[in-house]
């Protein structure tokens, strides 16, 4: 188990509850756990077939964090066995010549996965282009397939930090069958899909955001809290039942290094489990998007054997 610490909300002879420190989910020993099982997928797919899982990474300008962000995707799939087909387009690439980029690696057998780096540059609206990804290859999980696939329980790929979330849970051993969730934050990206996958765990999911009125009132009946919602700080211990876990997405770089979503130094004190900023949910991400290559390069190379088995 990824904890530290007991974390069990003592009692005081009123009924009360003592202060306490919630036990740290380790997302970075998690996530080493991940790569490693990614590795051996790697391994045996390469032995299996002769060629490795590929992951394609699209960057388009020069934007310093999105340059840092595919540059340690890049690093990370090449230590797990995952070829490497990254673009660099020009700050001045048009929509057409990204388009383009996009319709040469869907098309390419070599390639498992493709993932367009955001932002773009320029105003270029990314919705049209993410569509331009097939679905088998859409290893960010964000096409309006993938999404719809997610919303059926079809299998398919999820996003990578939603999943990422609901693996540090189990290997928590987070109860979430029955269990009441609050998803803080409705982006496409992590709190809708969150809501989803919360809902295939069984758990109860109420989804509010930074406009939900009473927003405490809403966030304490939780027993899983997810704060998504993009706003430094916007949760603390107001907003949180005691002996709750309490997954913190939000990432910002304030004054004194990078924050959350949640006040940690006050939320420790009432939850019983809580995930660091930085070392929680930001290892996972990158290590469910290696897993999802993997498995995108299986599912692709079944579905070639099983053309192939019916044209003979």
């Amino acid at each position: 188990m990824a904890l530290r610490g007991q974390g069990d909300p003592a009692r005081r002879p009123d009924g009360g509850v003592l202060r306490m420190t919630a036990d740290v989910i380790d997302g970075r020993r998690v996530a080493d756990t991940v790569r490693n099982e990614t590795a051996r997928r790697a391994a045996a797919f390469r032995e299996r077939t002769g060629r490795a899982p590929g992951l394609a990474t699209v960057l388009v300008g020069e934007d310093p964090a999105s340059r840092v962000y595919v540059a340690n995707k890049r690093r990370s799939a090449a230590a797990v066995g995952i070829a490497d087909f990254h673009r660099h387009l020009d700050e001045a690439s048009s929509r057409v010549e990204v388009a383009a980029v996009l319709a040469e690696l869907a098309d390419d057998p070599d390639v498992s996965g493709i993932l367009l780096q955001l932002p773009l540059p320029g105003g270029i609206d990314p919705s049209d282009l993410i569509e331009l990804i097939p679905v088998a290859k859409d290893v960010d999980g964000l096409t309006t397939a993938s999404q719809g696939l997610l919303a059926r329980n079809r299998p398919g790929l999820r996003p990578c930090t939603p999943s990422g979330v609901i693996r540090l849970l189990q290997d928590a051993e987070v109860p979430l069958a029955g269990a009441e969730a609050v998803v803080v934050g409705r982006s496409e990206l992590v709190g809708r899909p969150m809501a989803q996958l919360l809902l295939q765990e069984d758990a109860t999911v109420t989804m509010a955001h930074s406009r939900t009125r009473n927003l405490a009132e809403v966030t304490r009946r939780a027993d899983v809290l997810i704060a998504a919602a993009g706003v430094p700080g916007l949760i603390g211990s107001e907003h949180v039942k005691a002996g709750a876990t309490v997954v913190d997405v939000g990432i910002h770089r304030g004054e004194s290094g990078l924050v959350g979503d949640v006040r940690a130094d006050d939320v420790r004190q009432v939850a019983r489990r809580l995930t660091p900023v930085p070392g929680g949910v930001g290892p996972m991400t990158i290590a469910m998007l290696l897993a999802n290559t993997v498995t995108a390069a299986e599912a692709q190379h079944q579905a070639l054997n099983r053309v192939g088995g019916e044209g003979q």
